[in-house]
């Protein structure tokens, strides 16, 4: 069992120079604990299991021991990361690509449902080194024989809880059979429950086990507790957002029509609020996310298991609307926000049904919560309506038109004379690209490019 620090630079490790200047170029200096206590073992060869948190920085801990098994010259599919997400499976994959640039010509591709099989057989056709999927649509592959994995050297599990809680145990035992008996296998869970424990017995080889004590940082995230009825939680959420005014927060409730219903109070109140949960399709999930991500929606309302593997970053609160029966749960919410040294806030809102749950969290933590009475909650009659800063527009054309972020930005700044200040972020997608615009000139620059030309082609354009 090994618990350890971080502040080692990655110059001690055995990486190629090439790689050490990719990552110095990349801005990863030192080591963050998990990859401190990952990385030795993992570029031996050893198999691991590691507890770690999401944005602990345990992507690099696996991406770079996969990368540095890999042979370019052998265009066959050498390592696969298995994820619970679609999201989670686009991060990974766009960090393994900043990673491999270092290597000429390493082709990682990903393969998740809810998008159309045949330009993923297609990409398959022409070769790839690494793949990056969810456990049913690389199931799916290897039965159709569009994916082969004779060559593979490493398979990674990553939030191998989520997969399991998502019912992909199944699905995760048939890939390891179709996966070579010489691997490395990586295994990276945020908890360690007894399913966990039975998948690494099954499919690990003498693994050494990788466990970080360390919680987040009490001084980031500061917080509080409030009691109230049930009929008061939903307009406490209300109270809770006037009174703090973060510009952006996650609110989770323990099921969708608890989402559904706190999405119709904030609207009435005029606080821009979307949902996430399993009842969307993977179009309108896409969407909300990209709202939310680039700060064009205030609060996003979801499920446990519709915000696995969701890394927002500048997530300045969350509220626990319902407790969680499972404190590794609540521990979970709660370390959403406060990332990468900024501060953030969390509040929990409990009805005296749920304070057995309560008392779980304060054993977990180690210290009681600190509560707060809802009467301290007031914000001043002149202030506005919470609005997000920015609005999202969505431009009709992406990947398949060859649309880049450059294109869109020099659309909106060279073209149509906006301050690139009032850009934010840009999305490509395969047939749709998502700009994020200064509320103040949204409805102008839908104006500007209907009227005009992305990439010298006219486009259709709509406020999302």
């Amino acid at each position: 069992m090994t618990d350890t620090t971080s502040g080692l630079a990655f110059s001690e490790l055995p990486l190629a120079p090439a790689v050490l200047d990719n990552l110095q170029r990349l801005g990863y200096d030192r080591m963050t604990p998990i990859q401190a206590a990952c990385l030795p073992l993992a570029l031996a060869g050893r198999d691991l299991i590691a507890q770690a948190k999401t944005g602990s920085g345990k992507t690099l801990a696996f991406a770079l021991p996969l990368l540095a098994r890999l042979d370019p010259r052998r265009f066959e599919v050498q390592a696969v990361v298995l994820c619970p997400t679609r999201e989670l499976a686009d991060q990974v994959t766009q960090e393994i690509r900043r990673l491999a640039r270092a290597e000429d010509n390493i082709k990682t591709l990903t393969l998740c449902g809810g998008a159309t099989m045949r330009p993923q057989i297609a990409s398959l056709a022409h070769g790839a080194h690494v793949v990056v999927g969810t456990p049913g649509r690389i199931l799916d592959h290897l039965g159709r024989e569009t994916l082969a994995l004779g060559a593979l050297n490493t398979l990674v599990l990553d939030e191998a809880d989520r997969m399991l809680d998502m019912g992909f145990a199944d699905d995760i035992a048939q890939v390891i059979q179709h996966c070579p008996r010489q691997r490395q296998t990586l295994l990276f869970s945020a908890t360690y429950p007894e399913g966990v424990s039975k998948l690494a017995g099954r499919y690990l080889r003498d693994p050494q086990e990788v466990k970080l004590t360390e919680r987040h940082a009490a001084t980031k995230i500061r917080q509080r507790f409030y009691e109230v009825t049930d009929s008061q939680r939903l307009h406490a959420v209300g109270l809770l957002l006037n009174h703090y005014r973060p510009q952006s927060t996650l609110a989770f409730c323990n099921t969708k029509q608890q989402c559904r219903d706190l999405v119709a109070v904030l609207s009435a109140q005029g606080i821009e609020a979307l949902e996430l949960h399993g009842d969307l399709e993977q179009r309108e999930r896409d969407q909300v996310l990209v709202q939310f991500a680039n700060r064009s929606c205030s609060v996003l309302v979801a499920t446990d298991v519709a915000a696995r593997g969701l890394d927002i970053a500048q997530l300045e609160a969350v509220i626990n609307v319902d407790i969680s029966p499972d404190p590794e749960v609540h521990v979970h919410r709660v370390g959403r926000t406060g990332r990468a040294d900024e501060e953030g806030w969390a509040f929990s809102l409990a009805s005296l049904d749920e304070m057995g749950r309560v008392g779980r969290i304060d054993e977990m933590q180690g210290r009681p919560s600190d509560w707060h009475p809802l009467s301290e909650l007031t914000a001043p009659d002149d202030a506005p309506p919470l609005r997000p800063p920015m609005v999202t527009l969505q431009i009709m054309g992406g990947r398949k038109e060859k649309i880049r972020p450059g294109d869109v930005l020099g659309a909106l700044t060279k073209d149509m004379g906006f301050d690139a200040g009032q850009i934010g972020k840009i999305n490509v997608n395969e047939y749709s690209t998502y700009v994020a615009v200064e509320r103040g000139i949204a409805k102008e620059a839908v104006q500007r490019l209907n009227a005009g030309k992305v990439k010298g082609k006219s486009v259709k354009v709509r406020r999302l």
